[in-house]
């Protein structure tokens, strides 16, 4: 827990102590004070009940140190939140882009991955961008979350102190793979991330169709399988020339799975939608994915079929 990893665990870690400190002794003491009532003042021993007026000096006793406490956590927890608005002019900006169910880093160079790789000590900006629902990007081990939400612009900043491997969540329900949206945070020294920062070789299997390394690198397999198994839409086992009844505004129509529906499912996935899968749960790839990674993705999918 009180790794340092970052700038941040400090002043996060105090709040949480104080306000974890403080639950703790009031759940102690109210049990406590409830089961010597409940002995002390049983209706065995107590056949007679009594009342009283009141105590104002009592009202004030229990208005006045909640009060306090209350203003003594949320001291500690706006100092430790507060600098986390205020983003260093030298702070190395990334884009951030997470969506169903994947984060992208993109840096200022237009290199893009799927782990975030940052330098050690050095400040960094995460500007967060989601194209199609709400996540929420979590760096446990830095203490640093903010929700990443479709049409508002947010970030977070942090400086790494510690060289190593940290996990990134996604801390908002945004699907069925939710749990699966991981990735890294890479801290490694400024020689080797300027590097890794310069080199665009793309990782690739040699053993790994084009096609293939296209569906990946889009995050499609996180919606369709690849061995048959139902998810958010259909299966790429035997799916090409395969018959399916699909939904052309309400009505239902037969079609063969070939490579102009294929197209149209990438660029127009609303237009045509297989019976029993949900509209709307994927975004037009117009613009994302070249007509030539298109007929890519159509001779691999050739190759799982049977």
């Amino acid at each position: 827990m009180y790794s340092g990893a970052s700038n941040f665990v400090e002043g996060v870690d105090k709040a949480f102590m104080l306000i974890m400190g403080i639950s703790i002794f009031f759940l102690i003491g109210i049990t406590t004070v409830m089961i010597i009532f409940l002995f002390k003042y049983s209706r065995k021993k107590n056949k007679k009940p009594s009342t009283n007026d009141g105590s104002i000096k009592l009202e004030i006793i229990w208005t006045a140190i909640p009060l306090v406490l209350v203003m003594l956590m949320f001291y500690y927890g706006w100092v430790g939140y507060a600098p986390m608005r205020k983003v260093p002019d030298d702070a190395m900006l990334v884009k951030v882009t997470g969506k169903m169910w994947q984060w992208i880093f993109e840096y200022e160079n237009g290199k893009t991955s799927p782990d975030l790789v940052i330098p050690l000590n050095k400040p960094v900006r995460l500007d967060l961008y989601s194209p199609d629902v709400n996540h929420s990007l979590f760096i446990p081990a830095f203490r640093v979350k903010e929700d990443v939400v479709p049409g508002y612009d947010n970030y977070l900043w942090f400086t790494p102190y510690y060289i190593g491997d940290y996990e990134i969540l996604c801390a908002e329900y945004c699907g069925l793979m939710h749990s699966y949206m991981t990735a890294k945070a890479k801290v490694v020294s400024q020689e080797e991330f300027d590097v890794w920062l310069a080199d665009f070789t793309p990782i690739e299997k040699e053993s790994e169709h084009p096609g293939l390394l296209i569906i990946n690198a889009n995050a499609c397999t996180a919606c369709h399988s690849l061995d048959g198994t139902r998810l958010v839409g259909s299966s790429f086992k035997d799916l090409w020339g395969a018959k399916k009844i699909v939904l052309v505004k309400d009505n239902e129509k037969e079609i063969t799975v070939d490579e102009q529906y294929i197209k149209k499912s990438i660029y127009d996935p609303d237009a045509e939608v297989v019976q029993g899968f949900n509209k709307g749960l994927m975004r037009s790839y117009t613009g994302v994915i070249s007509e030539e990674d298109a007929n890519k993705i159509v001779e691999y999918l050739k190759t799982l079929k049977k």
